[in-house]
């Protein structure tokens, strides 16, 4: 198996409720098969787009063996399995690897800091009870921890941990990642809005729920990095970053599922206390989808 088994477009699919709040599971393999057959690279359910903490473990395992069975071995599977505890995470990690995913993310998630040791030792811990790549998930605006560059480097130390996702929205800290750790480590892209920035410091892939949305703009900016076209690149990139800014804006969860409305794919109910966008903010939207499917096949 490879360690670095990701590259390109990572999607990210929503978790869908129906109106009791229960996961709607016809329409989140509905959403899947489309991010597949849309060209995604890989499959990450269970991330922040999915609502993962707002999951018990019943729906975690549920959603879990439905994307891997909906994805059937066509592109990679990234499974999120993070939790408050170490024993929780490992639990579901090993789901994971029971299910078939290729690999799973972790963030550091607690109520009080942790410590770089802490953090060390979390990892360290659910990796020496699977067999399966894990990514290292920074993302401070979520998990209230911001992982350093040092920190990423030690967690790299652990034979399970071989890739890095960045989602503090810092360029620097990506050129840091790289001219520290090395051109061979790989690290990935979570911050939407730095796409294109981030393909350039060297990021291996994009993480993502964007594609849900506007997958072909996704995937020719990822293919016009690889073909070293960096005019073509920023004229892909111009197109979407409206979009990209505002699912970040207003809450992934919230935007895909307004926008998955809007294209008629239905993006589902949510789980208390999220609520949907209000009328404006879906009017904003439509009009941000309607301008870029005007233009999505002349670039």
């Amino acid at each position: 198996m490879s360690k670095v088994p990701f590259k390109g477009v990572i999607a990210y699919p929503v978790t869908p409720f129906d109106y009791n709040e229960n996961i709607d599971i016809p329409l989140f393999k509905k959403q899947v098969e489309r991010l597949v057959t849309a060209g995604s690279h890989g499959i990450a359910p269970l991330g922040s787009t999915g609502v993962m903490p707002y999951l018990n473990d019943v729906e975690k395992e549920a959603l879990t063996e439905t994307c891997i069975q909906q994805v059937a071995g066509r592109v990679p599977t990234l499974v999120g399995v993070s939790n408050l505890t170490t024993e929780k995470t490992v639990y579901h990690a090993q789901f994971a690897e029971k299910a078939g995913a290729t690999a799973v993310m972790i963030i550091p998630m607690s109520y009080w800091k942790l410590t770089d040791d802490e953090i060390v030792n979390h990892y360290d811990a659910v990796a020496s009870k699977i067999s399966i790549p894990i990514m290292a998930y920074n993302n401070p605006a979520t998990g209230g921890v911001d992982m350093s560059p040092a920190l990423l480097k030690r967690l790299l130390e652990i034979p399970n941990v071989t890739m890095i996702k960045e989602s503090t929205g810092d360029i620097q800290r990506m050129h840091y990642l790289r001219k520290e750790l090395g051109e061979e480590v790989a690290f990935f892209n979570g911050s939407n809005p730095l796409a294109l920035s981030a393909f350039s410091a060297g990021a291996r892939g994009w993480c993502t729920a964007s594609p849900n949305l506007i997958p072909e703009l996704n995937i020719a900016l990822y293919e016009a990095v690889q073909e070293s076209d960096l005019e073509k690149a920023q004229r892909i990139f111009y197109k979407q970053i409206d979009l990209l800014k505002f699912i970040v804006a207003k809450g992934l969860p919230r935007s895909i599922k307004a926008g998955l409305d809007l294209l008629g794919v239905g993006g589902g109910g949510f789980k208390s206390p999220l609520k949907p966008l209000n009328e404006s903010e879906i009017a904003e939207l439509d009009s941000i989808l309607s301008a870029i499917e005007s233009e999505v096949y002349q670039y």
